[in-house]
């Protein structure tokens, strides 16, 4: 495994840890541990455990965001589908009793991500929206029918405990505003 595999293998499971028991609690030898590197190897990569939690974040985020992107630029699937793929994609992979609730630490620790907890959301909304804008409503519409969802997907989220059943109600929604 190369430097940049071993990398994106550490940063994986340093989410995974970080969303299982919050970053308060995870120490850096749980985060070795379940990234099956040793602590002074961990240490070599990631100076401390903030400079880890916050390059975990960002590497997922981004990730979702291409794949986000990728699916809502998909013209030949039905809007409808396009945003249920792109919100399974941004909150609904995180959803269920193995992957913790990785937005519930990335809210209680905004001083360690900074713009972080800005700028991704920020541009998850402008994809939806945008996307919702080709469909031909008003920029003014979409921008109201992106928030509408993105409102729905946070309830929606905290209501359920599995991910089919997340994706289940917010079809549901989506057809409801998109009529």
């Amino acid at each position: 495994m190369d430097g940049t595999d071993r990398r994106g293998a550490v940063l994986s499971s340093a989410l995974t840890t970080f969303a299982r028991f919050g970053y308060r609690k995870t120490s850096m030898d749980e985060v070795a541990r379940a990234a099956r590197i040793s602590r002074p190897g961990l240490y070599f990569l990631f100076e401390s455990k903030e400079v880890l939690f916050r390059a975990a974040v960002v590497r997922a985020l981004d990730e979702d965001l291409a794949e986000v992107e990728r699916t809502l630029g998909e013209s030949s699937v039905a809007l409808g589908d396009r945003l249920l793929e792109a919100f399974d994609r941004w909150a609904g992979r995180y959803i269920g009793p193995l992957s913790g609730d990785i937005w519930a630490v990335i809210d209680d620790n905004p001083d360690l991500l900074g713009d972080v907890i800005l700028d991704r959301p920020q541009r998850f909304s402008d994809l939806i929206t945008s996307t919702v804008e080709e469909s031909g409503r008003s920029a003014a519409a979409s921008a109201a029918l992106a928030q509408t969802l993105i409102s729905v997907s946070i309830g929606i989220k905290h209501q359920v405990h599995d991910r089919g059943s997340y994706r289940d109600r917010l079809a549901v929604a989506i057809d409801l505003l998109l009529r």
